[in-house]
């Protein structure tokens, strides 16, 4: 389903831009928009590797082996974290996530990140989607601004050839399981 104009209007006026994220397209660079609706050649994780935002993510799918999945075909919607999110986390947190010893909770953490299909803005609407990881991600605005559980998104439409990415300001963490 589509959002409305003023759903979309909202999404819009609740983002805002990452400068470490360069538009690889031709897009009107008057605007202030913070979507990019261009197609890309490259994947997303050759996408996240060139913008210089996303190392420790970068870092984290190639220790977690999933580079290979987010280069295969897809399509994929990933909700991706800045460096600066992960700088959020308790210290020592992606340091012990990327032991080998912790694999699996960090593929569970970073499959979280990611809804199969590729899901632009202007489809998205308030609603939980099933992510890769089994769990559901709650989407909604709350004060003009798109959430994806308690991650703000800052940027949308990255375009990549297997999917599109949404920058979010915070890692998602699934539920715990018990």
């Amino acid at each position: 389903m589509k959002l409305n104009r003023s759903m979309m209007a909202l999404m819009v006026a609740g983002a805002m831009a990452v400068p470490a994220l360069a538009d690889t397209c031709s897009a009107d660079k008057q605007t202030t928009s913070t979507s990019s609706t261009c197609s890309s050649t490259k994947t997303i994780v050759a996408v996240a590797s060139e913008a210089g935002s996303f190392k420790t993510l970068v870092a984290a799918v190639k220790a977690a082996g999933l580079a290979d999945v987010l280069q295969g075909d897809g399509p994929f919607t990933v909700f991706a974290p800045t460096d600066e999110a992960f700088a959020k986390l308790p210290a020592g947190t992606v340091e012990n996530l990327l032991k080998p010893e912790n694999r699996e909770q960090l593929k569970a953490i970073l499959t979280y990140h990611v809804i199969p299909g590729k899901v632009m803005a202007a489809d998205v609407k308030p609603m939980q989607a099933k992510t890769v990881n089994g769990q559901k991600v709650n989407i909604q605005v709350i004060d003009k601004t798109v959430k994806v559980d308690n991650a703000k998104v800052v940027k949308t439409d990255v375009a990549a050839s297997n999917g599109v990415i949404h920058v979010i300001d915070t890692v998602i963490l699934p539920k715990a399981q018990s």
